[in-house]
Parts: structure tokens; sequence; C-alpha cells
């Protein structure tokens, strides 16, 4: 009779024989659009970044680009092989939690912004007030890819307003650049337009008496504007190169219009800095106001010790075991002592009222 041979366990694999092997996630699934734009048109049809970089280089003309939302190590290295990127900016693409920043290699620009979003929240509850998220831009001659994380940093209306407008988009990939770097300003003043209303706010209710609004409160406030502050300052320097850098593959005209957007930068920057030192005063008036309501129930529980410290000293005094005190054997003498008692407690009650201690 022919032995079976034993049928093989797998129980225990990825202990013994090392982890499975990770199947690789398509590129195109982390694409969400791809398009070549020759003299401010869009090209019909869908392409693989592969197929727009050489339809623009059959031409001879156009750009195409990629856009990207949270691609892997082996997406991102499929896009660099197409395109040519280094590796430094690629790896910086794939793991995020960059500062703002513009590096150069070669003749390709590697651009990060950290962008924002304002949470609605209760000005009573300490919760996240700014949301924060990432765009890397890497724009070349004949290319732009844009990388995002965050489900707040969609481009897709940029991507609609420059189709609208073929006359910006034909000045070339620096005018993507220049559009999202626009984009990400714009909305840095929405944020400080909806914490200045904030801010404003606490103001009020801090100096409103009796107002029940917590430090903990302003504290968390606070926390936001400095990781405002820390997504947004940082940008101003790689917009100032991007539009004085003369020897940067970015059109004069479009450095016309980044220096609009460096402009609106700094005031963006400038109101952050005084929301800082409003925020920190208005710690300083509501720890004052927390000191002095602390003095007033301090006072108030001194003058009701004050007053019960009377009929405790009678109480103590006359609880000892003599024979012979004063009043003690009269027969009016109880009373008297409640009349001596309610006396003097009345006096201090009156005394301390008038002195606004109770």
């Amino acid at each position: 009779m022919p032995q079976i041979p034993p049928i093989p366990s797998f129980r225990g694999r990825g202990k013994a024989d090392g982890p499975l092997p990770r199947i690789p996630v398509p590129t195109a699934r982390a694409i969400i659009d791809c398009a070549v734009y020759v003299e401010g048109e869009r090209l019909p049809g869908r392409n693989t970044p592969a197929e727009g970089l050489a339809t623009v280089r059959e031409r001879g003309a156009g750009f195409v680009w990629v856009g990207l939302h949270t691609p892997d190590q082996h997406q991102m290295a499929e896009i660099a092989g197409v395109f040519g990127l280094h590796e430094l900016p690629v790896e910086d693409a794939v793991h995020a939690r960059q500062r703002p920043k513009l590096e150069r290699y070669d003749d390709d620009l590697f651009l990060v912004l950290r962008t924002v979003k304002y949470v609605e929240h209760d000005l009573h509850a300490v919760s996240e007030i700014v949301e924060t998220g990432e765009i890397m831009v890497f724009v070349g001659r004949e290319f732009v890819v844009t990388v995002r994380h965050g489900e707040h940093t969609g481009l897709t209306g940029v991507r609609r307003e420059l189709e609208a407008n073929p006359q910006q988009l034909a000045l070339g990939p620096g005018a993507v650049l220049h559009a999202i770097a626009d984009h990400v300003v714009d909305s840095y003043i929405s944020v400080t337009q909806e914490i200045e209303s904030d801010v404003e706010e606490m103001e009020e209710e801090v100096f409103t008496p009796r107002s029940r609004l917590a430090v903990e409160s302003i504290y968390q406030l606070k926390r936001e504007v400095v990781e405002l502050r820390r997504a947004v300052n940082p940008l101003a320097l790689p917009l100032q190169v991007l539009s004085r850098g003369t020897d940067l593959p970015v059109p004069k005209e479009v450095r016309r219009y980044l220096r609009d957007v460096a402009d609106h930068h700094t005031a963006v920057a400038e109101r952050i800095s005084d929301f800082d030192d409003a925020l920190s005063s208005l710690i300083n008036a509501a720890l004052a106001k927390v000191t002095v309501q602390q003095n007033t129930d301090m006072r108030k529980i001194s003058s009701w010790v004050a007053i019960a410290a009377v009929p405790t000293m009678t109480a103590g005094i006359y609880g000892m075991n003599f024979d012979f005190m004063p009043e003690l054997h009269w027969k009016y003498g109880y009373l008297m002592v409640w009349i001596i008692i309610l006396t003097i407690c009345g006096g201090l009650l009156y005394t301390l009222r008038r002195n606004n201690w109770l």
C-alpha cells in the first residue's frame, strides 16, 4: 500500500521563515490626476506618467502634471524613475513631516509647503483647532509632480482654475508652482481670520465679570497658534528665493506673481505674531483674574472663620470642668452667654460687610 506524503503545515509561518512579502500597491492607486498641457490647453485622453512625458518630448512643447496622494516608497520610486527625480527629495516626499523649504537639484526644483485647516470647535472646549498637512512640488522643464499628505490638501480646484485660464497655464510648470503657493497662502489667510475671531471672543470673555472661560482654553489656542506659526513662517525664505531668483527655471512673469504671494505671506506671518502676543497677554489677564478671585474667596472664608471663632471660644471656655466660674449657677447665665455671642458675631458681620469682605 503506497504511503501518503504528509501535508505540509503552514502554522507558525512568519515567525520561523520571516514575514510574508508585502505585495506592492500599483502606482495608479496613488495618482489622482495625470494630464499633458500644451500651450495652456489640456490634451484629451488619459495617460500614465511615462506616456505623458513621452508625449511632451515628442511634441517638443508643453509639460505633464502628475498629482499624487500619500504615495508609498514603491510608488514614489516608480515616479522618480520616470522623471529622473533625485533620491533625497523623493525620500522626503514619502515620509512627509518636513519643514517648508526650497531645494534645487540641477534644473529641478523641490518645494515643500505646509497646509493648514481651521477646525470648528467650542470656545470653552480644549480640542484641536488647526489641522496641518503637506504638499510637495517637483518642478522641471517638462513636468510638475505634486505629492499631497492630508485630507484637506486637495488641488482639484487649483487645476480647474488653471485650466480655465490657458494664458496663465501657458507659462509652463512655473505657473502651476505659483498657483499652488498662492492657494496655500490664501488658506493661511482664511485660517488666520478664523483665529482672529476666536482671539477677539476670548478677549471679550476674559474681561467680562464672572465669566466661565477656563485658562486651559487659552493655552490650547496658544498652542495651536504656535503650530500655525511653525507651518507658516518658514515658507518666507522659499518664497523670497522664488520671487527674486533669476537663475531659477521660473519665468519672469511668474516671479512677479510670486512676489505678490510673498507679500501676502508676510502679512499673515505678522498677524500670527500679533495673535501670539495677544494670547500671552490674555493668559496673564486670566491668571490675574483667577488670583483676584482666590483672594476674594480667601477673605470670605477668613471672615466666616472669625465669626465662628466667637461661639467656639465661648463653648471651649464653658466646657471646662470647673466649679467656680462666673455665672455658672446663675439663672440667666445661659441666656446672657447667647446674647453676648450673637452681639459679637453681629458686630463682626456688620464690620466685615462694611469693608467688603463679605
